[in-house]
């Protein structure tokens, strides 16, 4: 019996070597979520695949298969991307290591697909890069069902976040975030520097608990590069 053959849009978050001359490759879809395929013979040499399965790759892809890894059927390029150097290169691989950490295979999120496609798009243009990242790992946050609640922040106030409340109240005390900055980053507003800070740190905050105790890859390849500069 043929296998019904999916279809989507999709870009490359990570390819490593399988088998003697095939890829095993993970996509973010914006259909189906991530998921997993075999691309047979795509690293013969001649072979174009070689090429168009790389990371932050956008492409228009269909495969087939009833188990969780399946096979690449087509890879098409829409439009060959810009690849990312230096910091937007650090940041693209720490995003798609979120993303390869904690989304479940085959689960949906349409609206993350869209805020990962506007990150990829400033990290090639090298625009606001921090701010960027910010908003991507708050939609990341949210869509997962793990969002940051704001909506009882106030100017004035200062707030402590708590990984099963949220954002705690608190008197005015080192290491807490002021509700002027936390307002500012619900609406992603990151133009100064105190709220570029506190944004980080909230969402490496709020992130922990999801990632465990295995420390990113990339994050250990930023330290070293900034080690080496």
């Amino acid at each position: 019996m043929s296998q019904h053959a999916e279809q989507a849009a999709a870009f490359v978050l990570h390819s490593r070597p399988y088998r003697e001359t095939s890829l095993l490759v993970d996509l973010f879809t914006l259909e189906h979520g991530r998921i997993s395929v075999v691309a047979r013979g795509a690293r013969r040499s001649g072979s174009a695949r070689r090429f168009t399965l790389q990371p932050f790759q956008a492409l228009h892809v269909s495969w087939a298969g009833r188990h969780e890894l399946k096979n690449l059927s087509q890879a098409e390029v829409p439009q060959v991307m810009a690849p990312l150097v230096g910091k937007a290169l650090l940041c693209g691989l720490y995003a798609n290591e979120l993303l390869q950490r904690l989304l479940q295979p085959a689960d949906p999120h349409p609206r993350l697909y869209l805020y990962y496609t506007y990150l990829i798009q400033e990290l090639q243009q090298s625009a606001d890069l921090e701010g960027a990242l910010r908003t991507f790992e708050r939609q990341l946050l949210e869509n997962l069902g793990y969002g940051i609640g704001f909506s009882h922040c106030h100017p004035g106030c200062y707030y402590q976040y708590d990984t099963q409340q949220g954002m705690i109240e608190v008197t005015a005390d080192r290491g807490c975030y002021t509700g002027t900055d936390l307002l500012a980053i619900a609406e992603d507003r990151y133009e100064t520097v105190d709220v570029r800070r506190a944004a980080k740190r909230l969402m490496r905050e709020a992130l922990a608990p999801l990632l465990g105790v295995k420390p990113l890859k990339s994050r250990e390849l930023f330290i070293k590069t900034r080690r080496t500069a």
